[in-house]
C-alpha cells in the first residue's frame, strides 16, 4: 500500500510546499490548502489502457493527413475551434457564471444528435430536470442519442463513457469532479488536475473529443492549475456581459487551428443566435461628424473586424490626471498620448484621458493606434473626426505609422460597409491590391502622425 504524505498545495496556481505559507510565489494570500497525497500505483490509470501498445516508429513513417473533424452544427463555434472538434481531442471553455456556456455547448450537442450522432452529457451541478428544461427552450424534439448523467465521480463517469462510447463527452463542469485515489474536496487543485488527467487519457485511447466546461476566478482567468491548459488541446473563452446580449467566444489556445478566431453570438430566449456580421453590430451613430469618435479594425484569425473608438478628455483635478482605457492596453494608451505630447504638442498633463473601446471587444495588437491618437487629438482639440472614416496603423514612438498585415482585406470590408475614408500608413496603400475598384472608399496613406494630423480633412 503507498504511504500517503501530507503537502500545501496552492488553489491559485497549484504550487506544492511541505508546509503552510501565508502568500505563495505567485502572490495570492492564504490560498494554501492541507491535503493528503497518495503516490498513484500503475494499477491507478484509465481502464483497458494496456489495449493500446505504444511502440517506437520513425517521424517519416507517421501519417500527416489531418484529424477527422465533427462538424459543431454551429458555424461560429466550428470557426473557433478551426473547423470542427477533432476527434480525440481535450476542449475547455470557460467563461463567468451565466454567460451561456452550458447553453452554447448544449446547442451543439442538439445540433449533433440530430444528426444520429451519440452524445454523453455530464451534469456535476445541475440536476437531470434542470437540463431538459433548458433543451426544451432549445429544441421542441430532443433526440434519443443525447444521453444524460448526473455524476461527479470520474471513475464512475469513465465506466460510463467506455461502455457507451458517445461521439462526444461533455463535462459539466470539472470543478465538480472528484477521483477515489483523492481525500481532497472536489474542486482543489489536485481534484482538478487528476480527472482533467483521466479524460485526457480516455480521449486519446477511445478517439472521444471532450469537452470541458470551466469556472473562472473574479479576475476572469481559468480557475485551477495553470497544467490544465497544457494538458488540453483547446482553450476557449466566453466573454460578455450579462445584462447585454452580446457574447463572444475567443480561442487562446488550440492545437488543430488559430488562436486569434473570435465567434459572436447574441442571447435569446430561445438560445445562443450566431451574428454573421460582427463589425455591423459594433458600430452605430458614424454618420454625423462627432468629437472624440473614429472606426478602426483588427484582423482576428480569418476575417476582419471593424470597431468604434471613443476617447474623452476633460479637465483633472489637482494633481495628475487619470489615465482610463476599456479595451485598449493602458501600457499602449500611455506610449500614444506620450506621443501626442512630443510630436504633436498637444499638452494632456492636466486632463484626465477616458478611451473606450464600444461593445465590450478587448483588442490586441497595434492596428488601432492611430484611430486611438486621433481620437484623442479630436476630443482635446474640439474638432469633429470626418463622418464614415476609417483609421488603421500603428505608430512608432518616433511618431512614424508602420504598417499592419492583412490591410487588403480590411480595406474591402471597408468599403463592403459603406465608408468614406481610410487612413492608413502609406507603405500598406503601396501594397494594395487594385485600389481604384472600390465603390466609395478614399484611401489616403501617411508615413507619420504628423502628417494625419495637417491632413486638410481634420481642418
Amino acid at each position: 500500500m503507498p504511504k500517503s504524505t501530507t503537502v500545501f498545495v496552492c488553489q491559485e496556481c497549484g504550487n506544492e510546499s511541505p508546509k503552510w505559507q501565508g502568500r505563495c510565489i505567485c502572490g495570492a494570500w492564504n490560498s494554501y490548502v492541507e491535503e493528503k497525497v497518495t503516490p498513484a500505483s500503475h494499477q491507478n490509470s484509465v481502464k483497458n489502457t494496456d489495449k493500446r501498445n505504444s511502440s517506437v516508429v520513425p517521424l517519416k513513417d507517421v501519417s500527416t493527413s489531418a484529424k477527422e473533424r465533427i462538424d459543431t452544427g454551429i458555424s461560429e463555434l466550428n470557426r473557433v475551434l478551426g473547423g470542427g472538434i477533432v476527434l480525440g481531442s481535450l476542449s475547455l471553455i470557460a467563461g463567468e457564471p451565466g454567460i451561456g456556456k452550458s447553453t452554447l455547448i448544449l446547442q451543439s450537442a442538439l445540433a449533433l444528435t440530430g444528426r444520429e450522432k451519440t452524445v454523453l452529457y455530464v451534469s456535476g451541478e445541475e440536476s437531470d430536470t434542470q437540463i431538459r428544461l433548458r433543451a426544451d427552450r432549445l429544441t421542441e424534439e430532443i433526440p434519443d442519442s443525447l444521453l444524460m448523467l448526473s455524476e461527479t465521480n470520474i471513475e464512475n463517469i469513465l465506466e460510463h463513457s467506455e461502455k457507451h462510447k458517445p461521439e462526444l463527452l461533455i463535462i459539466d463542469s470539472i470543478q465538480t469532479m472528484f477521483s477515489d485515489r483523492l481525500e481532497s474536496a472536489s474542486g482543489s487543485v489536485s481534484q482538478v488536475r487528476a480527472c482533467t488527467g483521466e479524460l485526457m487519457r480516455l480521449a486519446k485511447d477511445y478517439d472521444i473529443p471532450v469537452f470541458i466546461i470551466a469556472h473562472v476566478t473574479k479576475s476572469g482567468e481559468l480557475a485551477g492549475p495553470k497544467i490544465i491548459e497544457h494538458l488540453v488541446d483547446c482553450v476557449l473563452q466566453f466573454t460578455g456581459d450579462r445584462m447585454q446580449d452580446l457574447r463572444l467566444l475567443k480561442s487562446q489556445k488550440n492545437r488543430f487551428g488559430t488562436t486569434s478566431e473570435i465567434g459572436a453570438f447574441e442571447m435569446r430566449d430561445s438560445g445562443l443566435a450566431e451574428i454573421d456580421n460582427l463589425s455591423g453590430v459594433l458600430l452605430d451613430n458614424l454618420n454625423d461628424p462627432v468629437e472624440g469618435q473614429i472606426a478602426t479594425a483588427v484582423y482576428e484569425g480569418t476575417r476582419p473586424l471593424l470597431l468604434e473608438i471613443q476617447a474623452l478628455t476633460a479637465a483633472a483635478a489637482p494633481g495628475f490626471g487619470r489615465r482610463t482605457a476599456i479595451g485598449v492596453e493602458s501600457a499602449r494608451l500611455g506610449m500614444i498620448i506620450a506621443v501626442l505630447e512630443r510630436k504633436a504638442r498637444l499638452d494632456l498633463s492636466a486632463k484626465d484621458v477616458y478611451v473606450n473601446v464600444v461593445g465590450g471587444i478587448k483588442t490586441e495588437g497595434t492596428s488601432t493606434d492611430l484611430a486611438v491618437a486621433l481620437a484623442l487629438w479630436s476630443s482635446a482639440k474640439g474638432i469633429a473626426l470626418p463622418p464614415r472614416s476609417l483609421a488603421v496603423g500603428e505608430i512608432g514612438l518616433t511618431g512614424e505609422l508602420r504598417t499592419v498585415r492583412a490591410m487588403d482585406k480590411i480595406v474591402r470590408e471597408a468599403d463592403k460597409l459603406g465608408f468614406n475614408k481610410l487612413f492608413l500608413p502609406a507603405q500598406n496603400l503601396k501594397n494594395i491590391k487594385n485600389p481604384r475598384d472600390l465603390d466609395s472608399l478614399e484611401l489616403r496613406g501617411f508615413n507619420d502622425l504628423i502628417s494625419v494630423l495637417s491632413d486638410q480633412s481634420f481642418s
